[in-house]
């Protein structure tokens, strides 16, 4: 059997390459590809690097889609199936709308792969696949990471790496607690291990891309001395309040960590216990928890968002100021986006500030427009202060400045200019940015 696997791009603006930052290894094409039987014929084309060809023949064809990403994979789909081919869609957002996901493919694959994988390739096998499967939460020894596919092609250099799943906390606006119902799970320490030595002779950095490394610190510490005697750089996402475990900051540090994605998200505490987020604020709040980190060496790349209640238009600079006078190595200055499925969504879908139904398939909608009507500024107002943030941050003047506070890490500060100025380069083209590709002429092919 000939199975082609597509990982479908934001979207495609005319006459335009594909934003450079975007570009980096799907690691749920990789998940698919492991779990794949090694008689089925794998193909993979990436639409965010190529062309697909729609023509090629096979026999089923298998997309992950997220939210931003589901406009231009139903797009790919609908070619698909014109052609008379069987199309199987799964991810985050198969998980939170399935039921939209199910209008644009003949299977829909809710929950985690792990768990049901095999059986959907043996069902395509045998010409009786179903419309619904779904995967319950298994342990993650059962992840099987396969990135053969990956090869030759011009991805970003740096590997991203899974070591657990889920996070506890009940941020309003995050699909993560949605999707992995609060829980927190870790893979085994030898299987993170043995991918890791396999990749270590090719990369120089890695990701993991964990939705909170530090969502069990328990565990968290049982990876650390193993990570310590493979002797890698990496740099993974966690919460804050870890940044006020000195001894888990040591710890990180000594087993390779150069940095960490911190939300930071809002410097107004109103703001944070509508976000459910106030643990934010405390043992000393962000200054006292960013301080920490940078006396352990770690780097920070702070994510703001915009667009809560309390906001106003002083909180852009407010918040440009803040990163720049704490040498946040980048940043993200980015509106509020309710993903469907979140607390967040079912109260703005309930309080009637919902500005599209669902932004993400409203044709009007491009990225950096914001969804819903804020309360105390305007939409308009939000977007423009958003971008205005970015503009501000990666301003030659402000990435010098910062750069004085990396200058003790070789590595990192080698790193700094060539990282800040992409992302300066990419301010105008993410702005407006199409969801689907605006060049597309078919018509979406709902399944009968």
């Amino acid at each position: 059997m000939r199975l082609t696997l597509i990982h479908p791009a934001i979207g495609h603006r005319a006459g335009e390459s594909y934003i450079r930052t975007w570009q980096m290894e799907p690691l749920p094409i990789a998940a698919l590809s492991g779990l794949t039987p090694p008689d089925v014929e794998l193909e993979f084309h990436d639409d965010r690097m190529e062309a697909i060809p729609f023509d090629a023949p096979t026999d089923a064809v298998a997309i992950p889609v997220e939210t931003y990403t589901a406009a231009r994979a139903y797009q790919i789909a609908s070619e698909y199936r014109s052609r008379g081919v069987p199309v199987v869609m799964g991810g985050f957002h198969a998980t939170l709308v399935p039921d939209e996901v199910a209008r644009y493919s003949e299977a829909v694959v809710t929950g985690e792969a792990e768990a049901v994988w095999t059986q959907v390739v043996d069902d395509l096998r045998h010409g009786t696949l179903q419309r619904r499967y779904h995967g319950e939460q298994r342990s993650l020894s059962e992840i099987r990471i396969d990135r053969r596919l990956f090869r030759g092609r011009r991805y970003l250099p740096i590997a991203l790496v899974e070591t657990g799943r889920g996070c506890r906390f009940p941020c309003e606006f995050c699909a993560i607690q949605t999707f992995f119902s609060r829980t927190h799970r870790s893979r085994p320490v030898d299987d993170v291990i043995a991918e890791l030595a396999g990749l270590k002779a090719e990369k120089r950095l890695f990701f993991f891309v964990d939705d909170n490394f530090a969502g069990d610190l328990k565990a968290g510490r049982a990876l650390l001395p193993a990570l310590a005697k493979l002797d890698i750089r990496w740099i993974t996402q966690m919460s804050i309040n870890a940044a006020h475990d000195e001894e888990f900051l040591d710890a990180l540090r000594l087993a390779g960590c150069r940095g960490v994605l911190i939300g930071i998200e809002s410097l107004d505490e109103a703001n944070l216990r509508l976000m459910h987020k106030r643990f934010n604020t405390m043992r000393g709040g962000c200054r006292q928890a960013l301080a920490n980190l940078r006396r352990h060496g770690l780097f920070v790349y702070g994510t703001f968002i915009f667009g809560y209640e309390h906001d106003t238009l002083r909180s852009f600079d407010k918040a440009v100021d803040f990163a720049t006078e704490e040498g946040m190595y980048i940043a993200a200055f980015n509106h509020l986006t309710p993903f469907p499925g979140t607390p967040l969504y079912q109260r703005l879908e309930e309080e009637r500030r919902l500005r599209f139904k669902a932004w993400w398939l409203d044709p009007t909608y491009r990225y950096n427009t914001l969804p819903f009507m804020p309360k105390s500024l305007m939409p308009e107002e939000v977007t423009a202060g958003c971008v205005a943030a970015r503009r501000r941050f990666y301003t030659w003047r402000s990435i010098i400045r910062r750069s004085t506070h990396h200058w003790r890490d070789g590595y990192v500060f080698r790193n700094f200019f060539l990282v800040n100025a992409m992302h300066r380069n990419e301010i105008s083209k993410r702005d407006g940015y199409p969801l689907g590709d605006e060049t597309w002429r078919g018509a979406l092919l709902e399944v009968q």
